[in-house]
């Protein structure tokens, strides 16, 4: 039985939206199930994607017992015609290698950076349409019965490789309230191997150009300087490495680039 469910969704802190999908799940899931809910930027799916995997292959001593992640971005891009009654992406079940359940929106990079780490994928029964609010309306229903060993929803085994893609490589993933830019790239990836501490790289983001000091974590540089260092995210498979300014934002830096906008690295001479 799931007693814990992170709430992962392109909603804004404080937005309605929040109030209604809270009160939503709580009615069907009841007292003994507790939620949490964490925000990402409107119909940013890679930024989804990285929380997902953040949360659900944390360490076991790292994360709730009998968990279930529910993930809703659904920016209703994967056809660009024009949608008869609201119809939306599908409603797909995973199982992870751990254990975590997971249920989320079959849209983007939403699944991606777990890819690896499914056990099992599956359609489910979800209504596809009738409504603008199928995170309200539709789908604290298929999670109420997940929630409680009911897999009746459950319709078609789908193949993991052919209906998820892979996470993108070099690439802001998930910029959080410091202004620190997490990146999707892993430790043991050629070019970061390669990096010594105190080295300098030059970093590229969009048109803009800045060198940065490879670091070995937050606070062995100067304040004020950027940096390029493993960061606090990333589990068993290795941590990702970020861009981060000490007392500074990152982001800013780099003019307030979205997620997924590629990140050119090289060694300064």
């Amino acid at each position: 039985m799931i007693d814990f469910v992170h709430l992962i969704c392109d909603y804004a802190p404080g937005d309605m939206a929040w109030a209604e999908i809270r009160s939503a799940f709580s009615s069907e899931l009841g007292v003994n199930v507790r939620l949490h809910a964490t925000a990402v930027k409107s119909f940013d799916t890679i930024g989804t994607g990285f929380v997902l995997a953040q949360l659900s292959l944390a360490p076991e001593e790292l994360r709730a017992k009998n968990l279930l992640v529910f993930a809703n971005t659904a920016p209703r891009k994967d056809r660009t015609s024009p949608r008869q009654n609201n119809e939306g992406e599908g409603l797909l079940f995973a199982r992870l290698k751990n254990g975590v359940l997971i249920v989320a929106v079959n849209s983007g990079y939403s699944l991606s950076f777990v890819r690896d780490e499914i056990d099992e994928l599956w359609s489910t029964n979800v209504v596809e349409e009738g409504s603008q609010f199928r995170s309200r309306d539709y789908f604290p229903t298929i999670v109420s019965k997940v929630t409680a060993d009911d897999l009746s929803c459950l319709v078609h085994k789908l193949s993991i490789q052919e209906n998820i893609p892979a996470a993108p490589t070099n690439a802001i993933a998930y910029i959080d309230s410091f202004g620190n830019m997490k990146t999707s790239i892993k430790t043991g990836d050629k070019l970061v191997a390669s990096l010594k501490e105190g080295a300098r790289v030059r970093i590229k983001i969009g048109s803009i150009i800045r060198g940065a000091t490879v670091a070995t974590g937050s606070f062995n540089v100067m304040e004020g300087d950027l940096a390029f260092a493993p960061g606090s995210s990333g589990h068993h498979k290795g941590r990702y490495w970020e861009l981060f300014v000490r007392s500074g934002s990152a982001w800013e830096e780099f003019g307030r680039p979205a997620s997924t906008t590629e990140i050119t690295i090289e060694k300064s001479e």
